[in-house]
């Protein structure tokens, strides 16, 4: 079975999970720049990730919760009511 070629984007049409790892990279003082070094990826898939154009894999986004201090859930899950 081949993959699917282009993005795989985010199940959340409005972006929300984009908008929460943007919200919480600043909260933690992180550059884009700066959490792409963090978690060794490129500041593009960064910027990815926060438009919704790209759904991280799950190493992925274990990488980025702990490098934000937060959680998958946070992050991810649009009906998460839990602490960041």
């Amino acid at each position: 079975m081949t993959p699917v070629p282009g993005p795989v984007r985010s199940p959340e049409a409005d972006g929300a999970a984009g908008i929460r790892i943007r919200a919480a990279r600043k909260d933690a003082g992180l550059t884009q720049q700066g959490l792409a070094a963090t978690v060794q990826v490129s500041r593009q898939t960064i910027i990815a990730m926060e438009t919704g154009d790209y759904a991280p894999s799950v190493y992925l986004a274990i990488k980025v919760a702990k490098a934000l201090r937060s959680s998958v859930e946070a992050l991810w899950d649009p009906e998460f009511q839990g602490p960041p």
